[in-house]
C-alpha cells in the first residue's frame, strides 16, 4: 500500500473510532446511573422494612402495657412491659441476674460449639467411611426422632447435677442435627467434580480437601445459625431439670413462687441473649461465604 495513502485511512478511522468510543462510555454512564437508582431503592426498602418492624413493635407494646393496666389481661399471669423492665432493672442494678445470664450463656456457646465441631467431624467421618454409614444411619434417624428431653434424667446421673450435664443434653439436640445435615451434603456433591479430581490421581484426602469439604462449605456454615437456636433449647431444657444457676433456673424458680413477672423478664434477656448471639453467627455467615465466593 501506498505510504501516502496510510493518513488518509487513520484519518477515516478516527471518527468511527471516537463514536465507538462514545457508545461504550454512555453505556458505562447508563450502567453506572442504573446501579446507583438499583442501590438507592434497596436503601429506602430496607429504612421501610426496619421503620415498619419498629411500628409494630411499639404497638405491640403500646397495646400489651395498656391491657395490663387496664386489667383487659390478667396482669398477674401476663404482667405488662413497665412492670418486666423495672424488674429487670433491679435485677441489673443489684448484680443479681449477672450470674445467670453468664452462666447460661457460656453452657450456650460451649454446647454450640462442641455440638458444631463434632457433628461435623462425625458426618466427615461417615462419607470417609462408607461401611459405617450404612451401619449407623438406622440409628441416626432413631437418635434424631427421640424426645432429647428424656435422655436428661441419664446425664444427670451419669455426669451429675451440673455443668456437664446440661452441656451434654445441648450434645444431644445438636450433634445429630448437624452431622445429618452436613453429611448429606456431602453426599449430593456433584459426581462429576468428583470422576474430575480421580482421573487426576486424587487420593481420598485430597478428594475430600479439594472437592467435598470446599463444597459444603456454605451448608457448614448456614448450619451455624441453626445450631444457636437448638444450643439454646438444650440448655434451657436442661437448666429447666437440674441447675440452680441461669435463666432457666429463673423461669421455674418464677413459675414455683407465682411471679410471672420474672418468668416473662427472664424470657426477655433470654431473647436479646440469642438475638444476639444469632447476628454475629450471621454476620461470621456473611464474611465466610464472601470469602469463598471469591474464592
Amino acid at each position: 500500500m501506498d505510504d501516502r495513502k496510510k493518513p488518509e485511512l487513520m484519518k477515516a478511522e478516527e471518527p468511527e473510532a471516537a463514536a465507538i468510543s462514545g457508545i461504550q462510555e454512555d453505556r458505562s454512564n447508563w450502567m453506572s446511573d442504573l446501579h446507583t437508582r438499583f442501590k438507592e431503592r434497596k436503601r429506602r426498602i430496607t429504612a421501610a422494612v426496619v421503620a415498619t418492624q419498629t411500628v409494630l413493635l411499639l404497638l405491640f407494646v403500646s397495646l400489651w402495657e395498656a391491657a395490663g393496666r387496664n386489667d383487659w389481661i390478667d396482669p398477674l399471669l401476663f404482667s405488662y412491659p413497665s412492670k418486666m423492665f423495672l424488674q429487670l432493672w433491679k435485677t441489673m442494678m443489684d448484680g443479681t441476674i449477672w450470674p445467670h445470664v453468664g452462666m447460661t450463656v457460656t453452657e450456650t456457646i460451649v454446647g454450640f460449639v462442641l455440638g458444631t465441631l463434632l457433628g461435623t467431624a462425625i458426618a466427615a467421618a461417615l462419607w470417609w467411611f462408607p461401611f459405617l454409614s450404612r451401619v449407623f444411619d438406622p440409628y441416626l434417624v432413631v437418635l434424631n426422632s427421640m424426645p432429647k428431653v428424656a435422655l436428661g434424667p441419664i446425664f444427670i446421673v451419669g455426669l451429675g447435677p451440673g455443668f456437664m450435664s446440661i452441656v451434654a443434653i445441648t450434645l444431644s439436640v445438636t450433634v445429630i442435627i448437624t452431622t445429618l445435615n452436613i453429611y448429606n451434603r456431602f453426599r449430593e456433591i456433584d459426581t462429576g467434580y468428583i470422576k474430575v479430581v480421580r482421573l487426576f490421581g486424587a487420593s481420598r484426602m485430597q478428594l475430600f480437601k479439594l472437592v467435598i469439604l470446599p463444597g459444603s462449605f456454605p451448608v457448614i456454615i448456614s448450619t451455624l445459625k441453626v445450631n444457636v437456636g437448638l444450643a439454646w433449647i438444650g440448655v434451657i431444657v436442661g437448666e429447666f431439670l437440674v441447675a440452680k444457676l441461669g435463666l432457666g433456673y429463673l423461669i421455674i424458680y418464677g413459675f414455683q413462687v407465682f411471679n410471672f413477672t420474672l418468668v416473662l423478664s427472664s424470657l426477655i434477656v433470654i431473647a436479646v441473649v440469642a438475638t444476639v448471639m444469632y447476628q454475629l453467627v450471621a454476620a461470621l455467615e456473611r464474611r465466610l461465604t464472601a470469602g469463598w465466593r471469591e474464592r
